[in-house]
């Protein structure tokens, strides 16, 4: 079930037509879901360049305490402009409590390469991986994310993952002694495939709903279990 958050006016800087915004609800690692506090009377801003750092914010859940990690709100206007929606200073999110049973994965769309490593970040909280954070190692191409006992390759081109790819990221992953495991929007080169599965890496390829397909047994155990 979708948390229920309240909605702000957001007027686009670029052409000053309204909008009305909810914050999307992300898990929180003890099952409840928080919104980021939004500010009704903060002006949205139009985005003209990408930084990681910018990407993201800090929310403390209600329900446990914990502070969390989650993508900064937006907003596409019909003009083409992306506003960034403010949020309020506090930092404290709304939280509706957890279910007593495993809750059903909530997806993010994916219209862009940000939404494939958001949704990726979404699913590993919601198999159970936390402190999921930026890795220290940025990959040549796609974007490195880490959890506590966890590297994970995002890999949102347009053209399937190669043998190359999936053994870099075991590398990078058996220099620093954790798992890991990739996403790709594209799906995989059949000896990516076979590599991966020698290696011991979970492949999932990424639809567009957001929600992350198990492609090889160890990925499928890996949806089954959570993180452990």
């Amino acid at each position: 079930m979708r948390a229920m958050s309240e909605s702000v006016s957001v007027r686009c800087p670029a052409c000053r037509r309204e909008h009305q915004y909810a914050a999307p609800a992300y898990p929180c690692e003890c099952g409840a879901l928080v919104m980021p506090p939004l500010d009704p009377d903060g002006t949205a801003t139009a985005v003209t360049h990408r930084a990681w750092d910018d990407e993201w914010i800090t929310v403390r859940c209600t329900a446990c305490g914990h502070d969390g990690e989650w993508p900064r709100p937006e907003l596409g206007c019909d003009c083409g402009a992306v506003l960034r929606v403010p949020v309020a200073r506090t930092g404290t999110g709304r939280a509706e409590p957890p279910k007593t049973a495993r809750r059903a994965f909530q997806p993010i769309t994916i219209r862009t390469a940000r939404d494939a490593v958001t949704a990726a970040a979404v699913y590993l909280r919601w198999l159970g991986y936390r402190d999921i954070r930026r890795a220290d190692q940025r990959p040549t191409s796609g974007v490195g994310i880490a959890a506590h006992g966890l590297l994970a390759h995002v890999d949102p081109t347009v053209s399937p993952a190669s043998l190359r790819d999936v053994e870099c990221l075991w590398l990078t992953a058996m220099t620093e002694s954790t798992a890991c495991a990739y996403f790709s929007l594209s799906g995989y080169a059949p000896d990516a495939r076979a590599r991966a599965d020698s290696l011991g890496v979970p492949l999932f390829v990424l639809d567009l709903t957001g929600t992350p397909q198990p492609v090889n047994a160890l990925a499928d155990e890996l949806d089954s279990t959570g993180a452990r």
